[in-house]
């Protein structure tokens, strides 16, 4: 544990290094290893604690984390009391609520805050990248460093958490939630992983881990070739459809991706994608593709641009 967070942290240094703890057997294992190797490179070290208020007892178990991480080196530690709002599920709004919290309490652009995201747990997130047909950038799973974020055990097997912990003569507290299989993430962890495991004689969790980091290594060239080719392509706000025209279509998509997220676009499909291409390698006149927010993408004399605007509004129907 300690040589995992030692290789992540000594090429860079950070101004202020935080380490969201849960409670759970990842995040204290990572707490002590964070404080033994950030005060032997004289960074001081604060805890964060997230309390979702999602269950009876909440406070009391955020209380005694961050009293767990003061005792295990932490120089500080923090409980931020958020609410769990908004679309999409419990899972998915837990997430955005601590996520939101995390970042509020960093203090500045040179802050990291390291996440206990185990190897496990990238083999989860290449899984669900697999299933939902999410492209290349779901299956390159969890970057080790992210800023703010940092993850320092994406190469360390969840089992070896749970032995630090039982060396270090602490009881990790186990989220109940983490056995509810309600949640996609605890069927993948309980059921589909262990399956593969079996079916294919194990070595499956390392096998995606390490499909991930070769997929994220294609990406960053790909990106990179990107990003020289939407420097030649730009006109302004605008795209020359010139420029793009003879490259692959996958080169194509990632400039178009760039170009539209800078302009202000937001929950962009392959789909989007896909048809905004089509103006670049397939034009024959057709009209402007829609996106969220009321963009649309226009192509006028060899040129894309981005307008917002409102949709027309539909016909009323006639009465009879």
């Amino acid at each position: 544990m300690r040589r995992a967070v030692r290789e992540f942290l000594e090429p860079v240094r950070f101004d202020e290094l935080n380490v969201a703890v849960s409670g759970g057997a990842d995040s204290l294992a990572l707490t002590e290893a964070t404080a033994h190797v950030g005060h032997r490179l004289g960074m001081p070290v604060r805890a964060l604690v997230v309390d979702h208020r999602l269950q009876e007892g909440s406070a009391r178990v955020a209380a005694e984390a961050a009293g767990l991480a003061r005792k295990l080196g932490a120089d500080t530690a923090e409980v931020l009391a958020v609410d769990v709002t908004g679309p999409g599920g419990v899972e998915a709004a837990a997430r955005r609520a601590r996520y939101a919290a995390l970042r509020s309490a960093l203090s500045g652009p040179d802050s990291v805050c390291l996440l206990g995201h185990t190897r496990d747990d990238q083999a989860e997130t290449v899984l669900l990248g697999l299933g939902r047909g999410s492209g290349p950038r779901s299956m390159a799973g969890m970057k080790p460093l992210d800023p703010p974020w940092g993850r320092p055990l994406l190469q360390v097997p969840r089992s070896v958490t749970r032995q630090a912990c039982e060396e270090l003569g602490v009881e990790p507290w186990e989220d109940p939630h983490n056995a509810d299989s309600r949640f996609t993430r605890v069927r993948l962890r309980t059921a589909v992983l262990p399956l593969l495991e079996e079916v294919l004689n194990g070595g499956v969790s390392a096998a995606l881990a390490r499909t991930a980091a070769q997929v994220r290594e294609d990406l960053e060239t790909l990106d990179f070739l990107a990003a020289g080719l939407l420097a030649r392509a730009r006109d302004g706000a605008r795209l020359r459809t010139e420029v793009l025209a003879g490259e692959p279509a996958a080169l194509r998509r990632r400039v178009l991706r760039r170009w539209l997220l800078d302009a202000g676009a937001r929950d962009l499909t392959d789909g989007h994608l896909r048809s905004v291409d089509a103006l670049v390698g397939d034009w024959r006149g057709q009209g402007g593709v829609w996106l969220p927010g009321s963009l649309v993408v226009d192509r006028a004399r060899g040129r894309l641009a981005v307008n917002c605007r409102e949709p027309e509004p539909k016909p009323e129907p006639k009465g009879e």
